[in-house]
């Protein structure tokens, strides 16, 4: 397939609230080096500005990040601000996520409470240049509830800091809470053909309310913030064949065919893994080769 002429609206769209985007967009974690936060070298900076400018001309308009997206020497909302800001594209959508903390160390650090996720906001917005975030995800920290931090956000969405909201890293229960406070638009999870059992419980709840489901990880799998798995079953290698992809833009295509309401967010700082990344969305896979792969998803090892 010729990746540099299919651009995002190859994927189809879906609406975030009443923003719509193309389904395939584009993770900014990766921006910031050859590995996501410090665990590789820091990217060029120029490659990375051309990565994301690159990205809107092929259509995407949908851009995921966080103000704890950085490494020893870049910022992902930094390098966004720089590429497309000044004015931002009109159709172009920010989703960013609070909760986790980082020090400018690098290290972790305790994720934040709920006074401090205002703080949080306003850091995004400061690096951002903007005056209000698209879409601001609670990205759940192991707590059993989320009511109180999810609370403190949809303030922050009444007082206009935040347009519209969703959450991270949930179970059904905890989207349940969400919408018993504020509407939630989408649920970011680590989800993929290797992904973790019980997003398939929280994939089939969005299906079925009407909320975007956000995989992370979809390509990665195993290895996480580290990289791209390179461990693929027979069955994605033969599909892969069969369509002349790249296992990678198979795992990537095999998400999103599980539903409208599905979109991806795949990561890179490589100009060339964009182009693929975004042709993916182009990609139909047949009723049989779906059926393969979800029998892959189904047996996998528990808890990977």
């Amino acid at each position: 397939m010729t990746s540099e002429t299919i651009t995002a609206t190859a994927a189809g769209t879906w609406t975030l609230g009443d923003l719509p985007v193309n389904r395939v967009g584009l993770g900014a974690m990766r921006l910031t080096g050859s590995a996501a936060f410090h665990l590789g070298a820091p990217s060029e900076r120029e490659r990375s500005i051309a990565v994301l400018r690159r990205a809107v001309e092929l259509g995407v308009n949908h851009i995921d990040t966080a103000a704890f997206y950085f490494s020893s020497l870049r910022s992902a909302n930094e390098l966004i601000n720089s590429a497309l800001g000044g004015p931002y594209p009109d159709d172009l959508v920010i989703v960013t996520k609070v909760g986790p903390h980082r020090e400018y160390s690098g290290e972790w650090g305790t994720a934040a409470r709920p006074d401090q996720l205002r703080g949080q906001v306003e850091e995004n917005l400061r690096q951002l240049g903007r005056d209000h975030l698209d879409v601001v995800n609670l990205r759940r920290m192991r707590q059993d509830s989320i009511a109180e931090h999810f609370g403190a956000l949809a303030e922050l969405r009444e007082a206009g800091l935040i347009r519209h909201l969703g959450v991270s890293a949930v179970e059904p229960r905890h989207l349940a809470e969400a919408r018993a406070i504020a509407p939630v638009v989408c649920v970011q999870n680590q989800y993929g053909l290797r992904g973790p059992d019980p997003a398939d419980d929280v994939l089939r709840v969005c299906g079925e309310q009407g909320i975007a489901f956000v995989p992370f990880y979809a390509i990665a799998g195993e290895a996480g913030p580290e990289g791209a798995s390179t461990a693929h079953d027979d069955e994605l290698l033969a599909v892969a064949r069969a369509h002349d992809a790249t296992p990678a833009q198979i795992r990537l295509a095999w998400t999103l065919h599980q539903g409208p309401h599905v979109l991806a967010i795949p990561g890179t700082g490589n100009p060339d893994h964009l182009a693929e990344n975004i042709a993916a969305g182009a990609l139909r896979l047949t009723t049989e080769e779906v059926a393969r792969l979800d029998a892959v998803h189904r047996a996998k090892p528990s808890g990977t």
